[in-house]
């Protein structure tokens, strides 16, 4: 009961952290105004442990790199720890079980990304249809639109934008075959 419950806690808190700081980079990503409240609150949450290690990691090409490493690394931290919940031997391991962590942190943040685009997704797909200037509109949609923009294109052109539909589809094919073939070969050893 109490392995549950941490394991709940370390998941979630772990969970919503990574979301947190890999939106904080796929924002600066797809130039996002920081301007917006919403995008101030990413920032400001995330600050304290993305300002320390930009020191470490600098920026390059423009981009954020500490947010994305920072997010890796706590996919990593989480996994481990949901190891050690669950009685794994550290000590007997070895080395050997950190390479294979460090893959899983990034098939997580793969995951965390695919499940970020459908959510965002979903999210605008609502606001347009109930309320197209919100105040979420100017994060959300500089981050869906150039996902969306090719399907548009490929799509016959009708007044029901399917576009949505299909990238929402080509994410649950991803989450659904090779990132869970890839989740078990590397999963499968623990």
């Amino acid at each position: 009961m109490l392995a549950d419950t941490l394991r709940f806690f370390i998941q979630t808190l772990g969970g919503l952290f990574a979301v947190a700081v890999f939106l904080r980079f796929a924002m600066q990503l797809m130039r996002v105004p920081f301007s917006n409240p919403f995008a101030q609150f990413i920032v400001r949450i995330t600050n304290f442990a993305v300002r320390p290690l930009r020191k470490l990691i600098p920026g390059w090409g423009g981009y954020d790199w500490s947010s994305l490493f920072l997010a890796w690394l706590i996919e990593v931290l989480v996994a481990a720890a949901l190891l050690w919940v669950k009685g794994f031997p550290f000590s007997l391991a070895g080395f050997g079980v950190w390479p294979v962590l460090a893959g899983v942190g990034v098939l997580e943040l793969v995951k965390l990304a695919l499940y970020l685009i459908m959510g965002l997704t979903l999210v605008r797909a609502v606001l347009s249809w109930v309320n197209p200037y919100s105040p979420l509109s100017p994060v959300i949609y500089p981050l869906t639109e150039p996902l969306l923009a090719p399907f548009r294109r490929l799509l016959p052109a009708s007044q029901i934008d399917f576009s949505p539909l299909v990238l929402l589809i080509l994410c649950q094919f991803l989450l659904a075959v090779p990132i869970a073939a890839l989740e078990r070969a590397l999963l499968g050893s623990f």
